[in-house]
């Protein structure tokens, strides 16, 4: 792969690059939960379970699911040590502000699962941000054996239920006629939507017994890339980048064809399957994308995404609001109506829009409108919003 040059601009780039991949990556995932009731109950819709719709599910689930949030938690470890050693220049104390940080994260998370999309994962990063605060001083070693003990302990768990017997859907009758009533609510005005929201909640609850551990695995692995400085020399880093791929696509994407073909989310043993391979296969495409980025071609392609990598904060709650208005009765309410795949072509413009309204605004302004008020909240004063110097 011809490599081209990985300056300043270009690393930093890079990074922005990968939370800009990853925010589609959520938005295909995410997209089901707004177009349908049915998946909250993990089960299909019936009115869309053609063989074209059981294909698009499944590669979904073989491509996506459960390798997008880990690809940003890894993002979220990796920019904490950033801003580590961004306070430890300017002699700040990191704790206190990081922890005001989580709290207005907490916040937006909690207004947005109630609002928005119950399958929220900021509430998630916020209390999880707490463990990484904790640990901020082990070795790299440390924390690169607690990330793997976590993702063997949560599989090792999940096992023993699978050979137990255990179902996620006991009654698929039952839970056909709850997504019915789920897709019904969200036709509904925002008093409806809003109510199913909160209904749903303790289920995402239960969700998170996997999610939240695999989640603080991801977080611990970006940790350790941060302090060995893996992306400021990304270059320098081809040869582990290489056997990352080499090792992360073959046992990922077996893995991955179990946990689709065995119902994903919805059966045991595939999930167990997919938590101990989805991370092998997240960090494969951020290898792939970070050499990529490297190359001529890609130093074009990360101009285009990483002003919206800049605002992924905002992008990601923006992605909910317009989800909310194309398919809830709070706008569209295309709800229960659209097949599968004209729902990613939806998911595809959304995030076409979103390219280019954060090239728009980046140009403007220093920070995104939701990042600007998280900072302001994090710093306890109104930082400068227009840039200085235009792009």
């Amino acid at each position: 792969m011809n490599e081209g040059p990985s300056g300043p601009f270009s690393r930093i780039a890079a990074v922005d690059g990968l939370r800009a991949v990853a925010l589609l990556l959520i938005l295909i995932v995410n997209i089901a939960f707004f177009a349908s009731g049915y998946p909250f109950h993990l089960v299909p819709d019936p009115a869309h379970d053609s063989w074209g719709g059981q294909a698009i599910r499944w590669l979904v689930e073989l491509l996506f699911t459960m390798k997008a949030y880990l690809l940003f938690s890894f993002l979220f470890g990796y920019s904490f040590t950033l801003q580590l050693d961004s306070a430890a220049r300017r002699g700040v104390d990191f704790a206190p502000r990081f922890r005001r940080r989580l709290a207005g994260l907490f916040v937006l998370g909690i207004l947005h699962a109630v609002l928005l999309f119950q399958g929220d994962i900021l509430t998630t990063y916020a209390l999880l941000g707490l463990v990484l605060l904790a640990m901020r001083r082990v070795a790299v070693g440390t924390a690169l054996r607690a990330a793997v003990l976590l993702t063997g302990g949560i599989g090792f768990v999940l096992a023993l239920a699978a050979v137990g017997g255990t179902q996620l859907v006991t009654d698929p009758a039952a839970a056909l006629a709850a997504g019915q009533r789920s897709t019904e609510a969200l036709q509904g005005g925002i008093g409806s939507v809003i109510t199913e929201h909160v209904r749903q909640l303790p289920a995402m609850f239960g969700a998170l017994l996997v999610q939240g551990p695999l989640a603080l695995s991801a977080f611990l692995f970006g940790y350790a890339a941060g302090r060995r400085r893996l992306l400021t020399d990304i270059a320098g880093n081809r040869q582990l980048l290489r056997r990352v791929q080499q090792l992360g696509y073959p046992i990922g994407l077996a893995g991955a064809v179990i946990f689709a073909s065995g119902g994903g989310t919805a059966n045991l043993t595939g999930l167990t399957v997919g938590v101990l391979t989805a991370p092998l296969l997240a960090a494969a495409y951020a290898a792939t994308l970070l050499r990529f980025f490297q190359t001529t071609r890609g130093q074009r392609v990360v101009a285009v995404l990483a002003p919206a990598g800049r605002m992924s904060l905002s992008n990601y709650l923006g992605q909910s609001l317009l989800c909310v208005l194309v398919f809830t009765g709070v706008g569209l309410g295309l709800a229960g109506a659209v097949a599968p795949g004209v729902v990613l072509v939806i998911a595809v413009a959304i995030y076409v829009a979103q390219l280019a309204v954060s090239a728009a605004w980046m140009a403007r302004f220093r920070y995104g409108p939701m990042e600007w008020l998280l900072r302001a909240w994090t710093e306890q004063r109104w930082p400068q919003l227009r840039a200085a110097d235009p792009v």
